[in-house]
């Protein structure tokens, strides 16, 4: 497993090209590139040429990290025909640029409006009709992440709809503060996906449906608002023990490929002591959910024996 930095609390204090020193100097090993002016900006054309992404690249080599996951927001879903070609042609390029950069892994989201939610589904699977043969001819992976507001939200409903395009090269990402709006059990999601959650992000988040759904209070009354949070490890209502031992019960703590990244959101203004309060965190909990996971499997086998 990779643990990666999602620079974005440093967009406004680094340039694109600083972020790999940065990711070394906070003790990261890997980045995750999310949207980005100069690089892969949301919902439109990449703003990254050749010259660029090799620099990027040389970048990263310099510093002695890796990019560990590349994280495009295309409106690929989009019900508006000329917004899904659009964002087809943008992919086309978002692909070439990670490859380039000598990354398989990305990841997204499904977008689309859930006011739409049949038509979003079908412009999915039109785009992934288009995009799938160039994902599959160039070995990368697309993990993807039903984000509040997309047109599937609930775990279990984007896990069918992943399952649906029939490719392992698709999976699910599985973002921790967007707990409370997947509707389904974590545990119930990732024992469901398995070893297709390829990439998590941790950040706490509260639940919003708590006191009767009365916690946060929109106005008029009746509002579709989504409310989250992303903030550091231990300052919202997500179950960390359950999170880590799912993921160590599934095998993500131990494969490869996978990526765990830290999203933290809220606190730009302590987002050198945040980063590195969360890489010590998800080190130190993940270790701790493999000891746990192994002493489980031991104890199993004493009782078959």
């Amino acid at each position: 497993m990779k643990i990666a930095l999602d620079p974005t609390p440093f967009h406004h204090t680094h340039s694109l090209l600083e972020f790999p020193a940065l990711a070394r100097e906070l003790g990261y090993d890997h980045l995750q590139l999310t949207p980005h002016p100069d690089f892969l900006p949301f919902f439109n054309h990449p703003k990254a040429d050749d010259r660029l992404v090799a620099d990027l690249r040389r970048a990263c080599r310099d510093a002695g990290v890796q990019i560990a996951s590349v994280l495009p927001v295309l409106r690929w879903s989009a019900p508006d025909p000329d917004a899904r070609e659009a964002a087809v042609r943008y992919w086309k390029q978002a692909i070439r640029m990670t490859v380039d950069l000598g990354v398989q892994q990305m990841n997204t989201e499904f977008q689309g409006r859930p006011e739409l939610a049949e038509e979003s589904e079908r412009a999915f699977y039109r785009s992934m009709e288009e995009l799938l043969p160039i994902i599959e001819r160039e070995g990368v992976h697309i993990a993807i992440d039903p984000h509040p507001d997309d047109f599937v939200e609930q775990g279990l409903a984007a896990w069918r709809v992943i399952r649906g395009v029939n490719s392992p090269h698709l999976g699910f990402v599985y973002v921790a503060p967007h707990t409370f709006h997947m509707a389904d059990e974590p545990l119930e999601i990732m024992r469901t996906v398995g070893d297709r959650i390829r990439v998590v992000h941790v950040a706490d988040s509260m639940d919003h449906r708590r006191s009767h759904g009365l916690r946060y209070i929109t106005n008029p009354p009746g509002s579709p608002a989504r409310v989250h949070q992303h903030l550091r490890i231990g300052d919202g209502d997500v179950d960390w023990d359950e999170f880590f031992g799912g993921l160590a019960e599934t095998g993500f703590l131990d494969r490869e490929e996978t990526v765990m990244v830290s999203s933290v959101f809220a606190e730009n203004e302590n987002a050198v002591a945040v980063s590195r309060y969360q890489l010590e965190q998800m080190t130190e909990r993940a270790e701790a959910a493999r000891s746990a996971a192994r002493s489980r499997g031991t104890q199993k086998e004493e009782v078959r024996a």
